[in-house]
């Protein structure tokens, strides 16, 4: 296994491309929205509405505009914007085992000393 390590070589420009025009930060925005006040079926049932209004439309939840979001609720601002990106969604997952560049370092370092005890 560490020699596959050794050798994997990651594109990052790739990686980032495939993480376009999905609905993964769907579960952003509705934790987004239980933090404005909304209950969690409520704001899922939101979310669903608005991913539907992209599939319909051929957009993504990355590509919206905020006069589009408000259209659904009133609570949208400036900082849902930077919510649809994937970029905040990874970040946002900084619990142990998370996805954010604090946590995914950590997992590395953890990696390593494992792969040094083989």
């Amino acid at each position: 296994m560490s020699k596959m390590i050794e050798t994997m070589q990651v594109n990052k420009e790739k990686m980032e491309e495939s993480t376009k025009g999905d609905s993964s930060t769907a579960t952003e925005l509705a934790g987004y929205l239980v933090k404005k006040g909304l209950s969690f079926r409520e704001a899922h049932k939101l979310v669903g509405k608005i991913v539907l209004y992209c599939l319909e439309n051929n957009n993504h939840l990355e590509n919206l505009v905020l006069s589009e979001l408000k259209a659904f609720h009133k609570s949208f601002d400036e900082r849902t914007l930077k919510i649809l990106t994937p970029q905040f969604a990874v970040e946002a997952k900084d619990s142990f085992g998370g996805t954010s560049l604090k946590r995914v370092k950590e997992s590395i370092q953890k990696a390593k000393e494992i792969l040094k005890q083989e």
